[in-house]
Order: structure tokens, then C-alpha cells, then sequence
């Protein structure tokens, strides 16, 4: 037998701290980064946001089409990441495309930074997403694609799909 608890009491269940996974919950993705680039590594980081942004975000009025990260002092920044104003937001909205500070640990910073630094590698956001109320942006440690890059990438996924078809006849 279960002893009662005062959760219990009020009709709510108790969940230990661990299991209590609210889920995840995709605003934005950039799709074209994909197509665009060879991603390497993928990295999780948080964003420092005012309110308006977030109810915005929560609305759905993200872009990140265009938009890509810089270290600049030891910071990391979404630069072109557009946010919408916020509706009833009146005085408190912000400028829609101001840098956005991400935050994540010194050393992953510096560890990016260095491979960064290299020829070639770009700090690409994928997606924005709510994680237990939390908004969190997917990082992608890419290097650029060639045209010819891309044809083939296209021609691949083109064979791919005529076997499907002609394994479903």
C-alpha cells in the first residue's frame, strides 16, 4: 500500500523529479540549412529572450531562414534569427532581428570556436523548440556545399524515390 502524501491529498500524482518530461515542442526548423550544408555536429543551447519574444515564439512567428551564428568575446550570438513583435506587446516588443545571445557552457564555446576558426565551417541554427517550457535552439556545425554538391545530393534522393515506386508496383 501506497502511504498518502500531500500530493496525494489534492488529487495530484506523485511523480518522482526525473520521470517528469513535459516533451518537446518544434516552433521553428530551417530546412534549407539541410540542403544548403554538410552538417558535422549538432549542439543544444538556450536563448535569452525577453517575454514578448517568447509568447511570440510560443504563437509561431519565428524565422531562420537566413540566419547563422557568431563567437564574438568569448559570446555566442543568432544573428538574422527573426522574431515577430509581439501582438499586445505595444512598448515592450523588441527589434525583431537583434543578435540573440545563446547560452551555453565556456568550453563548448571555446571548443567551437576553435573548429570555427578552421576554412570552411559555418555555426548553423536548425531549430527552435520549447523542452520543459524551456526555448532551445539546435545548432549545427556545418561546411558549406558546392553546387555540384547539391545536384548530386538531389539526383540520390530523386533514385531513391523512383525504387520506391517501382518496389510498391
Amino acid at each position: 500500500m501506497r502511504p498518502i502524501t500531500a500530493s496525494c491529498l489534492w488529487g495530484c500524482a506523485s511523480k518522482p523529479k526525473g520521470d517528469s518530461v513535459l516533451g518537446v515542442k518544434r516552433l521553428a526548423e530551417n530546412r534549407k540549412a539541410r540542403h544548403d550544408y554538410f552538417i558535422e555536429e549538432t549542439y543544444e543551447a538556450g536563448l535569452r529572450l525577453c517575454g514578448t519574444e517568447v509568447k511570440s515564439l510560443r504563437a509561431g512567428t519565428a524565422n531562420l531562414k537566413d540566419s547563422f551564428c557568431a563567437i564574438k568575446n568569448g559570446e555566442i550570438f543568432a544573428h538574422n534569427f527573426h522574431i515577430s513583435p509581439y501582438e499586445k506587446g505595444n512598448i515592450f516588443n523588441r527589434d525583431p532581428i537583434r543578435p540573440k545571445k545563446l547560452l551555453m557552457h565556456k568550453r563548448e564555446i571555446n571548443r567551437l570556436f576553435a573548429k570555427v576558426s578552421r576554412e570552411g565551417y559555418a555555426l548553423i541554427p536548425l531549430s527552435v523548440y520549447l523542452k520543459d517550457s524551456l526555448v532551445k535552439m539546435e545548432l549545427a556545425l556545418a561546411k558549406g556545399k558546392k553546387l555540384y554538391d547539391k545536384r548530386e545530393a538531389d539526383a540520390k534522393k530523386q533514385a531513391e524515390r523512383d525504387m520506391e515506386r517501382h518496389l510498391k508496383r
